[in-house]
Parts: C-alpha cells; sequence; structure tokens
C-alpha cells in the first residue's frame, strides 16, 4: 500500500463515523410515524369517524375539539366502541405545532400549549391524529416542529377518502 492508498483508506475511515451521524440526525428529525393509505384503520367498533381539519380559525378548532370529547362521553369514553381520528391538511396542520417560528404562522397569536394539551387529552382515549405530508412539503414545514403524538399520511384528502372507504364516517365542524 502507497502512501497515497493509505490517506485515502484513512478519509473514508474518518468520512464514515460523520456521514452516518448526518443520516442518523435527518432520520431523528423525522421520528413521527408515516404510515401509508393501507396502513389507515379498519371500522372495527360500533361507531368509527373521521374528523377532517383543513380550516384556520382557532375558534372553529377548539369548537371540534369539544364535539369530539363530547362524542367520546356518549360512549363513556370506551376506545373499544368508538374510534376517533382526525385528519389535518393545509392550514388546518398548524394547529399540530409546537412552534410557528419560521413559518407563514409565525405573527399569529394562536395559543399551541392549549391545542397539544387538549389534543393529548383526546389522544388518551385512543384518538389518532394524521397530518398531511404533502402540506407539510409544500409549505416547508420541520418535521420535528409537530407533536410527537401525530402520525404523518401521504395525502390528507386521500386518507380522509380512505377512511371513509373503510367503514368511517365524516364529521367537519363549521
Amino acid at each position: 500500500m502507497d502512501r497515497r492508498e493509505f490517506f485515502k483508506l484513512g478519509a473514508l475511515s474518518v468520512a464514515v463515523p460523520i456521514v452516518g451521524g448526518s443520516v442518523f440526525a435527518q432520520e431523528k428529525k423525522q421520528a413521527l410515524p408515516r404510515l401509508s393509505l393501507d396502513d389507515l384503520p379498519q371500522k372495527e367498533t360500533d361507531d368509527a369517524v373521521v374528523y377532517h381539519c383543513d380550516f384556520p380559525q382557532e375558534k372553529r378548532f377548539h369548537g371540534m375539539l369539544s364535539n369530539m370529547r363530547n362524542h367520546l362521553s356518549a360512549y363513556d369514553f370506551d376506545p373499544f366502541r368508538i374510534k376517533l381520528v382526525l385528519v389535518a391538511n393545509g392550514v388546518g396542520v398548524k394547529f399540530f405545532m409546537k412552534t410557528h417560528k419560521g413559518t407563514r404562522w409565525e405573527k399569529e397569536k394562536i395559543d399551541l400549549k392549549r391545542a397539544e394539551e387538549r389534543l393529548a387529552y383526546l389522544a388518551q382515549f385512543e384518538v389518532e391524529y394524521y397530518i398531511c405530508d404533502i402540506t407539510i412539503r409544500s409549505l416547508k414545514l420541520k418535521y420535528e416542529n409537530f407533536f410527537d403524538f401525530v402520525k404523518i399520511v401521504p395525502s390528507g384528502v386521500a386518507s380522509v377518502g380512505r377512511l371513509q372507504t373503510n367503514g368511517f364516517g365524516y364529521i367537519k365542524v363549521l
């Protein structure tokens, strides 16, 4: 082995951990579960409903969460009797973020802490939240800025359609 080959091998051995580290760091940023349309749940409970959030109004969003809580209460909060999921796409994704820093909503006064608390409360009863990946990518949002309990779906509207095909009813709060 000549000197040049020795240094190439040395440089390669040093570069591998750096490359591996950067790949790992990127995986960490995108650690939110990703579902395909085939991964979406089938109706397996007495009732199953998809709530659709694609609107910008915070008051409307909290009204929807109140409706979801009331919906669960009619079934004694029993996840064996009712399954609720919420699909967010378009501007509706802003309510599922830890921060709006660097986004188009940075100057809006949205109470993200309150949103997170209310969403986490509903999650105790196996409510799931699906966020549109097309929206995330088109608005150049960061995956790590979303609450840890959300799941990423390829398309919000396609997910709504698939859930309906799978036996879920559809509700959109006006």
